[in-house]
């Protein structure tokens, strides 16, 4: 913990330092997410402000933030992304909407570490699907960022087991691979917005949810919830996306500094979300939140009901692209053979 946080610090100086004098600003990138903007509580938030930082240090180029919804949700931003309105958005699963094989990375408990899945994502597989999805949208994968591992609570019973999860309704967000993987489960899905979520919660309309540590803490979802279970279901990522008509548009000196941007804005997203989820995960304890962390025993039983239900699902829905189940699998085993 103590050489994370030293790399935030010192990220943390980048961040604050003052641009030097430069020539006049003649070209402008809006960059637009939907988290706040305070950089320290917010993954996104911190990554569109150290690209800003760098780019703007190292370029004559003017960076504009849009944090928070200030253009829209993410479906808005993908395609206002692609329209050029906005030349760069950080998004996470809006992307799978038009790229269908970036589904491939929401399979529940596909990814057993943070580490895992960077090296996953930033090896040939993280190219390859980057390029891909580059085909077919217009839009340029710079990096990946951390949404983070998301988690099963509830105000009803400790979860230790698939066993009791079952008859619980369980709010998850309005994506068919997610109502799939809660329903193996034995839970009853139950599609609801963001937005409407917390009054969910306290009227009863959902027994839980499920989401990042550091999502639950910082929109105060652990008052309305007693349990939480560690079971990790699934590795959200975030896609930091440029228009590929723009970035080509760009000079190659300053592509270079945009790419090389991205990817520390990808690194700082990764670091912040580890360092708020650890933090978090500290303070929901503190304040009367039950937490399991499930054996590998425990995890097992989860991982054989869902992964099976969902990789069926996802096979016809995904057509000729179901080959990205494959090739997700062929990049995990040999990541599995580097570590060993």
């Amino acid at each position: 913990m103590r050489g994370l946080v030293q790399t935030i610090a010192v990220i943390c100086l980048i961040l604050t330092c003052v641009s030097p004098a430069v020539a006049q600003r003649d070209v402008t990138i809006r960059l637009a997410h939907v988290d706040g903007a305070e950089w320290q509580k917010s993954k996104k938030g911190a990554a569109a402000e150290i690209f800003k930082n760098i780019v703007e240090n190292e370029t004559n180029i003017t960076v504009q933030l849009f944090p928070a919804k200030a253009l829209g949700d993410e479906d808005d931003l993908v395609q206002q992304a692609q329209e050029g309105t906005a030349q760069m958005v950080i998004v996470s699963a809006a992307l799978s909407k038009l790229c269908k094989p970036a589904y491939v990375l929401d399979i529940p408990y596909t990814f057993s570490s943070a580490p895992i899945a960077w090296d996953v994502l930033d090896g040939p597989f993280g190219d390859a699907l980057a390029e891909t999805c580059l085909e077919r949208t217009g839009l340029r994968t710079l990096a990946f960022g951390e949404t983070g591992f998301r988690n099963f609570t509830n105000s009803k019973r400790p979860v230790k087991t698939p066993e009791d999860l079952k008859g619980l309704k369980i709010r998850v967000q309005p994506i068919p691979l997610y109502i799939e993987m809660v329903k193996a489960l034995g839970a009853e899905p139950t599609p609801i917005a963001w937005s409407e979520l917390p009054n969910a919660l306290t009227t009863g309309v959902v027994d839980g949810q499920e989401n990042p540590v550091g999502t639950i803490y910082n929109n105060n979802l652990h008052k309305l919830q007693d349990y939480m279970i560690l079971d990790g279901h699934n590795y959200a990522v975030d896609f930091i996306l440029i228009n590929d008509e723009f970035y080509q548009y760009l000079s190659e000196s300053d592509r270079a500094v945009v790419s090389k941007a991205a990817r520390v804005a990808g690194i700082m997203s990764r670091a912040i979300q580890q360092f708020n989820t650890a933090e978090s995960l500290s303070l929901v304890i503190e304040e009367g939140m039950e937490v399991h962390v499930p054996s590998a025993e425990e995890l097992a039983q989860f991982r054989d009901l869902a992964r099976p239900a969902v990789i069926a699902w996802l096979q016809e829905e995904l057509g000729e692209d179901a080959i990205w189940i494959e090739k997700l699998e062929q990049a995990l085993a040999a990541e599995q053979a580097n570590t060993d």
